[in-house]
């Protein structure tokens, strides 16, 4: 009955290794198509897209503001005069009339227009300042998407250490059952005691626990994965099956100075810094245009019309016809101080930027020098790792094989094989890490995410 459940157990075991059922996984995919996806769908970098857009519109409006202005107005007007007794004289434009009408009405109707010929570089200075702003809405966006990248490949990479780990348990959990089945038949024939089959057994329960451990947590990292593409609600997914070579893991690790220099070139981050820079002196020379002069140019055609007059609607209209053009200019003298604070308030704005870039080129380097010296910790453990894991195997093997014959005690064997699965987790996780680390340097060097 027991050998029965054993075999059960690893059928169990070998059915969660492969996945979900038919129903459930639909689409492997891919590391690229999980960021080509991203991009186009997560919901912070679409955010971040509907924030450029309105960038855009920022631009268009500043720039209409160098066209001068026109409206048309037309009014109509009915006056009722209920306690009126005697004539009454009425002013229409240049018409005085008298009336003993109740009720009166009239009409007024003009078209005018309005440039600003000179306002200190004001509005030159908006459209460049909103032109900087777009840029800016541009980079957040970039660097949104980089953020999302680099998050997809964490998770990625982690995935598939974590289903490298399914693996490494479920191997350990057959050699345990084997074991245990020997050490059930051993038990039989008298050379092996209960107790010593009970902690084989327990040994071979906790290899089956690691197994099912491993695949929730895989489970885990790939609904992570989801929730970020923001797929649909019960759309399931998988990481497509990618063998690592070795050689990778053991490449060559770059300069974190030639990475730190190509990533100040690339990163949108680094850009936004400068651009607001950029941003903050167009700022400053926008408050300092308020000591400047400003000349403006209007003009203007109106007409108007009265009823209960000796003259008719068209000679009242031609006669009230009047046309106009004038020029203000506008200096200013006292402000209350306006444009002075806003002058040191730009110049405290322009000194903030330089100091953010700063913060922002200081959080680089230090995140590049972090993936550096993981790379290199962790390819040196993957190296020391190898070698261990064949020793620990070896070694190992080399146990069972005695114990089979009752030449070693559970004791030997069971601390053989914790030393072994210790060796290979170490690998695993020491060969994924320098990979994480690897790509992640790659990337802030300008290129793409590969592993």
């Amino acid at each position: 009955m027991k050998l029965r459940k054993v075999y059960l157990g690893l059928l169990a075991v070998l059915i969660t290794t492969m996945g979900a059922s038919a129903e459930g996984i639909t689409k492997k995919w891919t590391l690229k198509e999980c960021l080509d996806y991203a991009k186009a769908n997560n919901i912070t970098v679409q955010k971040s897209r509907v924030s450029e857009a309105s960038a855009k519109t920022d631009v268009l409006q500043a720039k209409a503001a160098l066209r001068p202005t026109l409206s048309a107005n037309m009014t109509q007007m009915v006056n009722y005069r209920p306690l009126q007794e005697s004539m009454g004289n009425f002013i229409n434009g240049n018409t005085t009339s008298s009336s003993g009408n109740k009720v009166t009405q009239s009409g007024s109707y003009g078209i005018n227009a309005s440039w600003k010929v000179w306002d200190g570089g004001v509005t030159r200075n908006t459209i460049r300042l909103r032109e900087s702003d777009l840029k800016t809405s541009q980079l957040q966006t970039e660097t949104e998407i980089k953020n999302i990248e680099e998050q997809i490949a964490e998770l990625y990479i982690q995935i598939l250490y974590s289903k490298e780990a399914i693996k490494v348990n479920d191997k350990i959990y057959a050699k345990d059952s084997l074991l245990y089945v020997r050490g059930e038949s051993m038990l039989k024939n008298g050379k092996m005691s209960r107790s010593e089959v009970k902690e084989l057994e327990a040994a071979m329960n906790e290899s089956k626990y690691n197994v099912v451990k491993s695949q929730t947590v895989t489970d885990g990292y790939l609904l992570q994965l989801r929730q970020l593409l923001e797929l649909q609600p019960g759309e399931k997914m998988d990481v497509a099956d990618t063998k690592l070579a070795e050689e990778a893991a053991l490449s060559t690790i770059p300069s974190k100075l030639k990475v730190y220099e190509d990533a100040l070139k690339y990163r949108p981050e680094i850009l936004s810094g400068q651009e607001n820079i950029n941003s903050s002196a167009l700022q400053l020379k926008i408050a300092k245009a308020g000591f400047m002069p400003q000349v403006s140019l209007t003009g203007g055609i109106g007409d108007n019309h009265m009823s209960g007059t000796n003259d008719n609607f068209g000679k009242q209209m031609k006669t009230n016809l009047t046309g106009s053009v004038g020029v203000t200019l506008s200096i200013p003298i006292v402000d209350g101080r306006q444009t002075k604070s806003a002058i040191e308030k730009a110049q405290y704005a322009q000194t903030t930027a330089t100091l953010d870039l700063q913060d922002l080129q200081k959080q680089l380097y230090s995140k590049i020098e972090t993936y550096q010296q993981n790379a290199i910790s962790n390819q040196q453990r993957y190296r020391s790792a190898m070698s261990n894991v064949s020793s620990q195997e070896e070694n190992y093997n080399s146990i069972a094989e005695q114990f089979k014959v009752g030449l070693k005690s559970v004791v030997e064997v069971t601390t053989a094989r914790a030393s072994l699965l210790s060796a290979e987790q170490e690998m695993l996780e020491s060969k994924y890490s320098t990979l994480l680390n690897l790509a992640m340097l790659n990337f802030y060097s300008g290129g793409q995410i590969k592993i």
